[in-house]
């Protein structure tokens, strides 16, 4: 294993060439599934639709569709910075190139904590949910701690064999997913068969009309979260700048389709009616056991490969952003090591997990992992939408600075323009005043983090001004 060019905390000059991963390992196909996988829509889908439906009533699909139309706004600044700088640090070198290398290093810190944050909701629920399953099916119960640290193990020897394999698997369990979400799906439609309207589809049985809409909106947005997760493996994907963007809106559509039938199908199965879905805990799984009886462990086997294939997905994608940030001098060297085989970058992944494992025992350990998901989630998401903001003002400085005959005054301004707009409802309604504890208080950290973040930028880029040369200096696609 060697050390990435740079050394800590900048100010050294390079002695050796910048790591690289393994060129040419995935392609579209690999790039795709693993995004879907990371976004885990039986694990997103059954923990957070109860309280869309709860306060957007029958038609709660339509706060979905709502949403995935303004992913794919998002989805369109992310694919258009990957066509003119492919890079695995994906929103940091985006933020950076356009802003400057304190913009750059405040993203990292701020990027990566959302994003190991929000992951530990799936570190915390990965043990919850299988010590829920064999609750129910033995009647044992085992303490969900046991499980989410072996599962986190796992995981981690997965990914560290290399991104094919890791991704493969990831891939697979996703598809394994989806089919018996399908399948659950349409059984439940074909026992409702006599019961099926559009209902859920119109606008006039929104609950609350656009209130009830917007109350969910936020939640259904982090439905969507990890429709980024094939920017950051453009380093080892062929033909990044085709193929990324191609991934994100793929993505973004197999994602809505699938959350639409979703959503319908759970209402139907609970007779339309709104309110009794909105005190389970997990309604599909309801439905699955009201209809399917034993076949719902269907169900229950695909939320644990969600949540399994989630789980390697965001390490492989979101730990490389850190992996990237050591190699170019933003954060210590050390996380920036590969495996000499593989072309893995081992200790990101180990600092990834670490610290996710850690916030799951320490500030999840006396709390419900359904609970925690929720607050975890929460604290993360903010942190991660606001770099989305962030990179959508970032796009049309970033055309018209460096790719002024390339600038598209709808591409490269109108939309994400648009895209600002969108994604700062769900921010405000993460972040405004009046909530319950603990989510009161998550506004006041995420200040404190950036905060700090924008501390260190200036402190390190003051030690260092070759920083503004590094960040995005290594593309994806060059030689």
């Amino acid at each position: 294993m060697d050390t990435t060019a740079f050394g800590a905390g900048g100010g050294a000059a390079p002695s050796v060439q910048p790591e690289r991963l393994r060129r040419g390992a995935l392609g579209l196909a690999d790039i795709t599934a693993s995004t879907m996988a990371n976004i885990g829509p039986a694990m997103s889908f059954f923990f957070g639709f109860a309280l869309i439906a709860q306060t957007a009533g029958v038609a709660a699909p339509l706060t979905i569709l709502a949403a995935a139309v303004v992913v794919a706004l998002l989805g369109n600044t992310l694919a258009e910075f990957s066509r003119s700088i492919p890079s695995t640090g994906s929103f940091i070198t985006f933020i950076g190139k356009t802003f400057g290398p304190v913009a750059a290093i405040t993203t990292t810190i701020v990027v990566s904590l959302g994003y190991i944050i929000a992951v530990s909701a799936v570190v915390a629920i990965s043990g919850g949910w299988t010590a829920t399953i064999i609750a129910h099916y033995t009647g044992a119960h085992i303490a969900w701690q046991w499980f989410t640290a072996l599962l986190t193990l796992v995981s981690f020897a997965l990914v560290v064999k290399g991104v094919a394999v890791s991704t493969k698997w990831a891939g697979a369990l996703f598809a394994f997913e989806m089919g018996l979400l399908v399948l659950v799906s349409v059984w439940v439609l074909v026992r409702h068969s006599g019961q099926l309207t559009m209902a859920p589809f119109d606008p006039g049985q929104l609950a609350g009309g656009f209130k009830g809409l917007g109350l969910g909106f936020p939640l259904a947005v982090f439905l969507f979260v990890g429709w980024e997760n094939s920017a950051a493996l453009a380093e080892e994907t062929t033909n990044p700048r085709h193929a990324v963007p191609r991934a994100i809106y793929l993505s973004i559509a197999a994602m809505t389709v699938s959350y639409l039938l979703f959503a319908y199908v759970t209402v139907v199965g609970f007779d339309y009616d709104t309110a009794a879905l909105a005190k389970s805990d997990v309604p599909f799984v309801d439905v699955a056991l009201g209809i399917l009886g034993g076949g719902a462990f269907l169900a229950y086997l695909a939320g644990f490969t969600s949540i399994i294939g989630s789980l390697i997905s965001a390490a492989n994608s979101q730990s490389r952003l850190i992996f990237n940030s050591g190699r170019e001098g933003l954060l210590p060297p050390v996380v920036a090591k590969v495996t000499a085989r593989g072309r893995t970058p081992w200790v990101s992944f180990v600092v990834y997990l670490a610290v996710a494992l850690g916030l799951a025992f320490g500030w999840g350990w006396d709390i419900d992992p359904v609970t925690y998901f929720g607050q975890s989630a929460t604290l993360g998401t903010i942190l991660i939408v606001v770099t989305w903001l962030v990179a959508n003002l970032a796009l049309p400085v970033y055309y018209r600075r460096h790719h002024p005959d390339l600038f598209s005054p709808v591409r490269h301004l109108i939309l994400p323009l648009a895209g600002v707009a969108a994604i700062g409802y769900p921010l405000y309604q993460l972040v405004k005043p009046g909530q319950p504890a603990p989510y009161n208080v998550f506004p006041l950290i995420s200040a404190a983090i950036i905060v700090v973040a924008v501390g260190y930028a200036l402190v390190l880029n003051a030690r260092d001004r070759t920083l503004g040369e590094r960040v995005g200096s290594i593309v994806a696609d060059a030689e």
